[in-house]
């Protein structure tokens, strides 16, 4: 089992600077590869970044693509979204997911085995 608890989030103003921690907790602390989702009111769940330690991958959609930058601390079994120039449009819930099942990149949140209930984003003008 494994349990992710994600942190971090708030309101902030555009142009401006977060970032999501997510502690994992459990017999599967040490998932080898992580990934932030979002989902905004009436969309589906988005897959925006993800990290795999061992084979040194990382995967960032084209909407965060420059702007966020993943990193996860093993020895902590935490992994981080650092968000910078935020936008209105990044507005969401962030989820963070562990333990992919499914190939390279990750793509629907129900690719990995486990994710937490979220933080909450808002940015404004």
């Amino acid at each position: 089992q494994l349990l992710l608890v994600e942190s971090g989030g708030g309101s902030v103003q555009v142009g401006g600077s977060l970032r999501l921690s997510c502690l994992a907790s459990g017999t599967a602390a040490q998932s080898d590869c992580m990934g932030w989702f979002r989902r905004s009111p009436g969309q589906d769940h988005e897959a925006i970044a993800a990290i795999c330690t061992r084979d040194i991958l990382t995967y960032y959609s084209d909407s965060v693509l420059g702007r966020f930058t993943i990193s996860k601390d093993s020895a902590k079994s935490t992994v981080y979204l650092q968000m910078i120039n935020l936008k209105p449009e990044d507005t969401a819930m962030y989820y963070c997911a562990a333990d992919l099942r499914a190939p390279w990149p990750p793509v629907r949140l129900s690719d990995f085995g486990y994710w937490g209930r979220g933080t909450q984003v808002t940015v404004f003008s």
